[in-house]
């Protein structure tokens, strides 16, 4: 895929989008579609670039379980009637390198989709058929006429969602999209195809929400140079500052820049407690994949960044709030998750679990046990689940950890015995029948 390396290649597109990649460029957040064994984010990772990495069971390779046991984000997923569960306005940047996905069918149905994951001013990146078919049309087995269809329609698509092609250069095509819908909605008449979808629709529904051949509107601006939704902060700083969404109010008046900073200190004294309850979670290289199963505002995430481990922040449909937008602007990644069904990845995947108030959020939701078994299967050996809830919640959950074999313990909680919230650290532990 990659045949001067992967690191020439980022190097390549970083050239071909006259942007810089990584060290606190505009690229923080980043989609691979089709990503193979995810080794475009694996080498991202070092470029201070978050890349959430997904591509569908395959018949002959379980890819995205060897992308997991090289610690690097993925999870199982495609491009087919639903939206990609992700918020709009979430990524910097999305990336195709020979993806397999047909994005000139069906009307231009899958860029629309990227479009509205994408953040105002976002990239896309696009290397592989039908780019540069002129040379590499005979190794393709493909005829030209096909490939310039091809080429011709994804152009055309483009257009009407008021991408603008930046450069291709070689093998790679990058587009941006604009940074707000201004003059897009001015030239509909001129452009013609793809209107705007109705605005009663939430863009952030990514639940079961099938796709439209519709463009999703970007927030209303003052001035044709304002930045839709709000311009984030360049990495690091976009992480500890008042995210847009919240600092515009989108999110009510329960999820404030007060509240904001208030829970990303709590959340420094929370994991400062478990890593001295969990020996694993403070020693360096013992853990990488880390799954937060209710991560709210991401603050259990934001608490580890200079830990070498990533999370995969999952905003339960439960929740009162939907948070992930905010979790993206910080610079972190997630998805969305209803905790009563299976989790999109493979057994053994993640080294640690956070469940947060869960058990209480999903009481009359579904079984304990249903939930604690798939915790079970996405839990490598040897791994650790740290839970917090009403003390009477983890006595429950401690019952049926023990039945799996968990080895299990109650602390309290960092603020002292008299707090009805505890902690129940659990670990997997190795055994045959």
């Amino acid at each position: 895929m990659f045949p001067h390396g992967a690191d020439r290649y980022i190097d390549d597109i970083a050239a071909a989008a006259g942007i810089t990649l990584g060290g606190g460029g505009a690229v923080r957040t980043a989609l691979d579609t089709g990503c193979g064994v995810a080794s475009w984010g694996a080498y991202l990772l070092s470029r201070d670039v978050l890349t959430m990495s997904f591509a569908p069971k395959d018949t002959h390779e379980a890819q995205v379980l060897f992308a997991l046991e090289r610690g690097v984000p993925a999870m199982l997923g495609i491009m087919a009637t639903k939206r990609l569960p992700y918020p709009a306005r979430a990524f910097d940047m999305a990336h195709c390198s020979r993806c397999l996905i047909p994005w000139s069918k069906y009307n231009g149905l899958y860029m629309i989709e990227v479009d509205r994951v994408l953040r105002p001013g976002g990239y896309w990146v696009l290397s592989g058929p039908p780019v540069n078919w002129e040379r590499h049309f005979k190794g393709w087995k493909r005829t030209p006429e096909d490939l310039s269809s091809e080429q011709s329609a994804i152009e055309a698509i483009a257009k009407s969602l008021c991408w603008t092609k930046v450069q291709q250069m070689g093998d790679i095509a990058v587009w941006q999209k604009p940074i707000n819908h201004v003059s897009c909605k001015a030239s509909r008449n001129e452009l013609g195809g793809l209107g705007f979808c109705n605005s009663n629709q939430d863009p952030d529904a990514g639940w079961y929400v099938n796709m439209e051949e519709c463009i999703t509107p970007l927030p209303e601006v003052s001035g044709p140079g304002d930045v839709a939704g709000g311009e984030v902060k360049r990495w690091p700083e976009r992480l500890t500052s008042p995210p847009p969404r919240i600092a515009g109010g989108s999110l009510g008046s329960s999820v404030t820049v007060d509240t904001f900073i208030k829970d990303s200190e709590m959340w420094r004294r929370r994991v400062d407690r478990y890593k001295g309850v969990s020996g694993g979670l403070a020693e360096k290289g013992r853990y990488r994949n880390l799954l937060d199963m209710n991560a709210g505002l991401g603050g259990f995430a934001a608490a580890l960044v200079d830990d070498p481990v990533w999370v995969m922040n999952v905003v339960p449909t439960a929740a009162v709030a939907n948070t992930l937008g905010v979790i993206y602007e910080r610079g972190l990644i997630g998805t969305y998750q209803d905790w009563c069904e299976a989790t999109s990845t493979y057994p053994r995947t993640y080294d640690l679990i956070h469940a947060y108030s869960l058990f209480t959020m999903y009481k009359d939701r579904c079984e304990m046990e249903d939930i604690l078994l798939e915790m079970d299967r996405v839990l490598r050996p040897e791994g650790t689940v740290i839970f917090r809830d009403d003390v009477d919640v983890l006595v429950k959950i401690k019952n049926i950890a023990d039945g799996m074999r968990w080895e299990s313990r109650i602390v309290d909680h960092e603020d002292g015995p008299m707090q009805r919230e505890k902690i129940l650290v659990s670990v997997k532990s190795y055994w045959t029948a």
